[in-house]
């Protein structure tokens, strides 16, 4: 079953971390529809909005109004530095709504340059192996 990255809002990254990841599908804006229950990773930026339609998002998830294995939400550092009190709190209560988490720092290169995984901090390099088959570690 292929993997779809839906970022909730406008510039959210899905579409970074499908090329990156080389795995799956941006589903854009919207839950992807299939034949069958799609697999999903939510992603959003940590401003206000991007919080906000994530929270939207992960509530429309947990009401059943959406068919979806969700994996999870990824929140991409929409600036450098530590988000603000009130944002770090309602990223952790967007959190406590979906099944997984991941953070992603602000990449400073990645202003200047395309991002590559050569570029990406552990971060991404954890998501992929936990949301992506071929980037898992293989087991003994």
């Amino acid at each position: 079953m292929p993997l779809w990255w839906m970022g909730v809002h406008g510039g959210a990254g899905e579409s970074t971390l499908a090329e990156l990841s080389r795995y799956g599908y941006g589903a854009g804006h919207a839950w992807p529809v299939t034949p069958t229950p799609p697999t999903v990773v939510l992603v959003a930026r940590t401003h206000y909005y991007g919080l906000m339609r994530a929270r939207h998002a992960a509530t429309e998830w947990a009401r059943g109004d959406i068919a979806a294995d969700l994996l999870g939400l990824v929140l991409i550092a929409d600036a450098p530095g530590a988000l603000p009190r009130p944002l770090r709190d309602l990223a952790r209560l967007v959190s406590g709504g979906v099944p997984r988490t991941w953070r992603i720092p602000w990449v400073p290169q990645w202003r200047l340059q395309t991002p590559t995984l050569a570029t990406a901090p552990r971060a991404i390099h954890r998501l992929f192996a936990e949301t992506v088959p071929s980037a898992a570690p293989p087991t003994p």
